[in-house]
């Protein structure tokens, strides 16, 4: 996989150069709420248009059906990009039309613009292998060379990630190599003990990595909405709490090869139940009851990890010599639900070993709450991403990277 220090060190002055970048950022109407995946592309912008390049920048944002759609406008990430360059940032107001090519054929040399949201094409997100390479061919018109920056978007097989690297001589930008270097840290050379948090919703999402974890980690500690499927397969009653019987059997079939092969397994001991759901909008008192794990009352759903399972997970952490969390531990979003998650995000602070936040709720959590971004090894932009390579997978817009 060629980088863009060898792009660089070529000379790219006066070059188009297409970055696809993940500005796929939370939005409240127009409003940014965090803006971790634009700063994490601003390196490779800056270095490019500081050595002469006139930069294209182009994103997703949100799940559009292919069609314009001013909910999932990159116009606000375009202003923030611009702010956060100091510079000011050009923006077309469409894909491959006639606002992209005036805006890029006006760019001087280190001047950047933003494109639209490439899923305002339908041919970005096609099944059809035609429709995706004729955008791709579109979108190669508009530039000379393409620098895979979008780190949450290698493991989709879209145009702007596979076909379009295809394309154009290819580098990787210097967030996609960080980010590998930072899962081969995790792969290849682990220092233990290899301790793993695993939260969110669907224990569905996370079966695979937790297959693959199963010969590698040396603790996994389960919290989130996903903790009450595997609470459900040791018999114990889960009330109305987020349930997918569906995976109780897969469940299991995990629990007994984690004993098998030496892993622990660490599950909630005490959780915070309420009877419905938190209103997240006004955030208003939620009265949560502290119950044992075990006894989880039938007309009450559990939405965090309790003060003993934080003890009890902090201390699992404590030691770590490499960590891996994805997901949240609860509802952090409300602050009657947001200690565990604030539990283990600490206690990943205090490891003296690689620590890891794996990507989307799991970063955003760490910057609601408050801590400082540094205090971690590393921090992903991509949660699906990173699950997939740890799962063993290959992903297709590294894969474009390294032909």
């Amino acid at each position: 996989m060629k980088t863009i220090d060898e792009l660089l060190s070529e000379g790219v002055a006066g070059k188009r150069v297409f970055v696809r970048a993940d500005l796929n950022v939370p939005l409240d109407g127009t409003t940014i709420t965090d803006d971790g995946r634009i700063r994490a592309v601003v390196p490779t912008v800056k270095a490019l248009a500081d050595a002469g390049a006139r930069v294209i920048v182009a994103s997703h944002l949100g799940r559009p059906k292919g069609a314009p759609d001013p909910a999932f406008s990159l116009a606000p990430a375009a202003a923030r990009l611009g702010e956060l360059l100091g510079a000011d940032v050009a923006f077309a107001e469409d894909t491959v039309g006639t606002s992209a090519e005036a805006v890029v054929s006006g760019l001087a040399d280190g001047g950047v613009a933003v494109i639209e949201n490439l899923r305002f094409n339908a041919g970005e997100t096609s099944k059809d292998d035609a429709e995706r390479a004729a955008f791709a061919d579109k979108l190669a018109g508009l530039a000379d060379v393409y620098v895979g920056d979008g780190f949450g978007a290698v493991h989709r097989k879209h145009a702007s990630v596979f076909a379009l690297p295809k394309r154009l001589p290819h580098y990787a930008g210097y967030l996609i190599a960080t980010e590998v270097g930072v899962l081969k840290k995790l792969t290849d050379d682990v220092k233990r003990p290899y301790v793993v948090a695993l939260g969110g919703a669907k224990v569905s999402d996370k079966l695979a990595v937790i297959d693959q974890l199963l010969g590698r980690a040396d603790r996994l500690l389960i919290g989130g909405g996903m903790a009450y499927t595997f609470l459900k397969a040791k018999g114990y009653e889960v009330g109305i709490s987020l349930l997918q019987e569906d995976q109780i059997p897969a469940v299991q079939e995990y629990i007994e090869r984690a004993e098998k092969n030496g892993v622990e397994l660490v599950l909630p001991v005490d959780v915070l139940v309420a009877p419905e759901f938190p209103d997240l909008k006004t955030k208003a008192p939620a009265n949560p009851t502290t119950v044992a794990a075990d006894a989880i009352p039938a007309d009450q759903e559990g939405l965090d990890i309790g003060p003993e399972t934080r003890k009890l997970y902090a201390s699992k952490l404590a030691d770590a010599g490499t960590v891996f969390w994805n997901g949240p531990m609860g509802v952090f979003e409300h602050p009657d639900y947001a200690e565990g998650t604030k539990a283990v995000a600490q206690a990943l602070v205090d490891a003296p070993g690689f620590t890891v936040v794996g990507g989307g709720d799991s970063a955003a959590a760490v910057r609601t709450l408050g801590f400082d971004e540094n205090a971690f090894g590393h921090i992903s932009t991509g949660g699906g991403a990173s699950l997939e390579y740890l799962e063993g997978k290959t992903l297709p817009g590294l894969a474009a990277l390294e032909d």
